[in-house]
């Protein structure tokens, strides 16, 4: 039985890229125990099943800026990728399990999508907590607005002369 990986190791590798959710190649290769050249190989022995809202290469600005993001440039000659590093989206990842068919890539998978599930339950939550926040902002600035409403109306009248009341000579 394969040790859980922590989720939020998993966490900390999920990017967004191209309004995605996804995972970079060597991230998964990490986890999944293999090196990136042999998934990289796996992915393109089945390239029918990676459609580009699976899987997609990073450009290079892409790739700069993730850098910037994460800081994993090694010093020295032979420690940096010739190639630009893939992304999966959730179900690019799901699809890996049916290309890498170790125990422990079906294991992480599902620790991995898993992990994406909660991801999604988190924001739908926050999503409807902004929208209930929304909702009582709309109704309190409704009650606030007949309040200042009824104030300015009662300046107002402060302002403009009064009838006298009383005896005149």
């Amino acid at each position: 039985m394969l040790k859980l990986i922590p989720t939020e190791r998993i966490v900390r590798t999920i990017f967004v890229l191209r309004g995605h959710k996804v995972m970079l190649d060597r991230d998964l290769a990490a986890l999944y125990g293999v090196e990136i050249r042999a998934l990289t190989q796996a992915v393109k022995r089945n390239s029918e099943r990676f459609p580009a809202d699976f899987m997609f290469q990073i450009s290079k600005f892409e790739d700069e800026r993730l850098r910037s993001q994460i800081v994993t440039l090694k010093k020295g000659q032979g420690q940096h990728r010739k190639y630009l590093p893939y992304a999966f989206t959730e179900q690019g990842v799901a699809m890996l399990s049916s290309v890498l068919k170790s125990k422990r890539a079906v294991q992480v998978n599902i620790q991995i999508i898993r992990t994406f599930t909660q991801l999604r339950e988190m924001l739908m939550s926050y999503r409807e907590l902004k929208e209930k926040i929304e909702a009582m902002e709309a109704k309190y600035d409704k009650n606030f607005r007949v309040v200042f409403e009824a104030l300015k109306r009662f300046l107002e009248e402060e302002e403009s002369p009064k009838p006298q009341i009383g005896f005149r000579h």
